[in-house]
């Protein structure tokens, strides 16, 4: 018998000891893993994005706060998803419980073929660059080791959570109060500048010439992808304490902290800097520090570098519970479904995304794939709350402990289709890629999911006992939903 067994049966009885992802996330962690997530590189980078298609400083703080409206929208839509099914997983258990496999499988194939490995690249890109660049100015930094900086922090933080969830969440937590005095440093000398009557970069706000149709909804990408991270709480539901309370109330005190503490860090950087010299910008957190808090200005990159880090962690702790919901269901090989025996980590999920970052880091040609990312995961989100609206009309004696009032669902729905449908029509050559790669997991699905045409070798690499020993990891031995 393979001691991987035997260890097992040595657990048995001991209830603290049982092989399972264990209940560890309270409210505060909650909070602080959703914060942390949204609050990453994208408050620091997005800004410039979001002037230049939206034209104009009034039009870009308008975007800014719909995008924080959206979101949280679609946050108290997955705040009744988390609480009517007590899957983790996310967008993936949500498809399947309401439309079906198949679209819970494309959700599965996009987010392992090219979504989460253009999001965290990006990340931890800039995580590498903040922590390097410091170093080196005025001149540029090199790139290659920029990019052994970021191989170094996405190994952190694969490592911390293969470890323990424990140490994941405390650190997450300490990351988000970091993030939050990032967030601060910048918006007191902004206000404090507003309030003393410096409104020049706020006349004709909302006047534009270079505003059109097929800019404004990259402008929203670009802030919806600041915002980007709302539903990561529901990856883990399994893993919350209460999630019926929890889940709900953690998501609105998030929602509505990250979107007040945005719009008043933009509302600061216009007040400083005017929208040129954002434009021109490639660091506009920074370039912020450096005219208003010269004193601490060489602090900013590294509390930057610290909210890139902290993205990339929760994104590290959410994502691979899909991968093993998607196993535990039989969409992926039976191994990524399986938790180390003494850390209780889903270890073999972890693994499977870390190569793939590596590997886009090291090319680091990661740009066009963030757009992929952008669109397909908007795309599903819709099917998601579409599914929603669906199952209410299905099952609507259905337990629902938390429900989201019927027109935010619809309205939600609606426009998230047509942001997708209307970057179709902006940018047809990254999303029809995008659609192209999400599409092709439907002949996959066919042939290795419901035909189980599996080749004879596949089946022998991810069945074979010696690598489950050599993991040391195990079925999970409780259900925890």
């Amino acid at each position: 018998m393979c001691a991987v067994v035997r260890e097992i049966q040595q657990l048995k009885g001991k209830k603290d000891k049982v092989v399972h992802l264990k209940q560890k996330i309270s409210l505060l962690r909650a909070v602080s893993f959703i914060i942390g997530t949204v609050i990453g590189s994208g408050i620091f980078i997005a800004p410039k994005g979001v002037l230049m298609n939206s034209g104009s400083v009034g039009l870009s703080l308008l975007v800014w706060a719909l995008c924080g409206v959206l979101s949280t929208s679609g946050a108290l839509c997955y705040a009744e998803l988390g609480t009517s099914f007590k899957k983790s997983g996310a967008h993936y258990t949500y498809l399947l419980e309401t439309l079906g496999p198949l679209p819970a499988f494309l959700r599965l194939w996009a987010e392992i073929i090219f979504i989460r490995a253009a999001v965290a690249s990006y990340v931890s890109l800039a995580f590498g660059r903040y922590v390097v660049e410091p170093f080196f100015m005025p001149c540029l930094a090199p790139p290659a080791l920029v990019k052994l900086v970021s191989i170094l922090g996405v190994s952190f933080v694969v490592l911390m959570n293969c470890w323990n969830v424990s140490l994941a969440s405390r650190t997450q937590v300490t990351l988000t109060f970091i993030k939050l005095f990032a967030l601060i440093l910048i918006i007191v000398p902004g206000i404090v500048a507003l309030i003393k009557g410096q409104t020049e970069n706020f006349q004709n706000a909302f006047h534009s010439e270079s505003l059109t149709l097929t800019k404004l909804p990259l402008a929203f990408y670009s802030g919806l992808y600041a915002y980007g991270g709302w539903f990561y709480l529901n990856f883990v539901t399994e893993e919350v304490i209460n999630p019926n309370r929890n889940i709900p109330l953690a998501i609105m005190l998030s929602m509505v902290t990250v979107t007040i503490c945005y719009v008043l860090v933009n509302v600061a950087y216009y007040t400083i800097m005017t929208g040129d010299e954002l434009l021109i910008s490639d660091a506009v957190a920074v370039t912020f520090a450096s005219r208003t808090l010269q004193g601490v200005a060489s602090v900013v990159p590294i509390l930057v570098a610290m909210s890139c880090l902290g993205a990339l962690n929760g994104g590290f702790f959410a994502a691979p519970r899909m991968i093993f919901v998607g196993a535990r269901e039989g969409h992926l090989p039976a191994l990524f479904s399986m938790i180390h025996i003494r850390r209780k980590t889903p270890v073999p999920a972890v693994l499977l995304l870390y190569p793939l970052v590596v590997i886009m880091v090291a090319k680091g040609e990661i740009f066009q794939l963030i757009n992929f990312a952008s669109f397909s995961r908007w795309f599903f989100i819709a099917l998601v709350t579409l599914g929603l609206l669906v199952h209410r009309y299905r099952f609507p004696d259905h337990p629902r402990p938390f429900k989201v009032p019927l027109a935010i669902a619809v309205i939600f729905t609606v426009v998230s289709f047509f942001i997708v449908g209307l970057s179709l029509y902006s940018d047809p050559w990254t999303t029809g890629c995008s659609c192209g790669l999400t599409i092709s997991g439907v002949p996959v699905y066919y042939m290795v999911i419901k035909h189980q045409y599996i080749p004879a070798r596949w089946k022998k690499a991810f069945g074979n006992r010696q690598l489950q020993i050599l993991l040391e990891v195990a079925q999970q031995e409780v259900q925890t939903y």
